[in-house]
């Protein structure tokens, strides 16, 4: 296929106002190949008049081909960073968050997790997405679905962009974020999901309102220290984390850690053969465990934990 021009994108769009759904849907899937495979022409489709608008209007179509096709068109528009302010209008977002919620298919589910991703990776989108109560639409659209669900990624993919964000870190908090997060860690259906999870629970707990509702979590340490057990870095990176944050905060937690029989060991083993990142909590968590007197007895046997 040639390059196109203004005059190709202009025809393509009128086929897409067509009343004909087969004319309709076959200059879709053109623009959606177009805007797939080229940020020239992204911008070319984005600066044509009204293209914008007819794609929004068309992702509300009740035509499930018509939509998934006006989604993905943007989906691809929104690749372009200077797009991502224009796209992400409070009437768009409060749409993506009604198919989210509702979707009319696994696709279209799929694509508005995507774009609210995408269009978050912008600074001042993030602020906007809160208003308009997306934090709380992916907690509880997160808290519906099967962790095995490919629509479970991209749900946990555009909380953690949101959550960069401190403002929308407290909404989560509030909507119950970490106890839906925590159902997603314990669940043996994705390590790199887990491992996406626990780094969300890592940002929410930076502030005093998700530290606290991790400490809520019933037996919350053992957990921590049994993802140090898998093969996941991301989930031993985020794990470390969190057990830091709640070691900073109370030695209670500290000294649940070190009942674990094997937590030194883990801790051990991830100074030496974690990321860097790794290491360098399981290094600080070292050193605030030698921090606290923990000669004490588990069951009637004596503990002193050795590094």
């Amino acid at each position: 296929m040639q390059t196109p021009n203004h005059e190709t994108i202009t025809g393509y769009l009128a086929q897409v106002r067509s009343d004909s759904h087969e004319v309709q849907n076959k200059a879709l899937k053109t623009l959606s190949y177009l805007t797939k495979v080229s940020p020239q022409n992204r911008n070319l489709v984005a600066q044509t008049d009204g293209a914008i608008p007819v794609f929004l209007s068309l992702s509300k179509s009740t035509s499930a081909t018509a939509q998934i096709l006006a989604l993905s068109v943007l989906f691809n528009l929104s690749l372009n960073p200077n797009l991502r302010q224009t796209l992400a209008t409070l009437e768009t977002t409060h749409h993506l968050n009604s198919i989210v919620l509702a979707p009319s298919s696994p696709e279209s589910g799929r694509l508005a997790a995507s774009l609210i991703c995408s269009l978050a990776m912008l600074d001042k989108n993030k602020a906007q997405f809160g208003v308009a109560g997306t934090v709380q639409v992916l907690v509880k659209a997160l808290a519906t679905v099967p962790a095995r669900s490919s629509a479970s990624h991209h749900l946990v993919s555009s909380l953690a962009e949101l959550v960069q964000f401190q403002g929308n870190c407290t909404l989560a908090v509030r909507a119950g974020a970490v106890s839906v997060l925590f159902q997603v860690v314990e669940s043996a259906d994705g390590e790199d999901l887990a491992g996406m999870s626990l780094a969300i629970l890592g940002l929410l707990a930076r502030f005093e309102e998700g530290l606290e509702a991790i400490r809520g979590r019933n037996e919350v340490v053992g957990l921590l220290v049994d993802v140090l057990k898998r093969r996941c870095m991301l989930s031993k990176e985020g794990s470390a984390d969190i057990l830091l944050r709640l070691f900073e905060e109370s030695e209670d937690c500290v000294w649940e850690a070190a009942r674990q029989p094997e937590f030194s060991s883990l801790v051990a083993d991830l100074s030496v053969w974690g990321s860097a990142k790794a290491r360098e909590k399981a290094t600080m968590l070292m050193r605030k465990m030698m921090e606290v007197n923990l000669d004490c007895y588990v069951e009637g046997n004596p503990m002193v934990l050795q590094w």
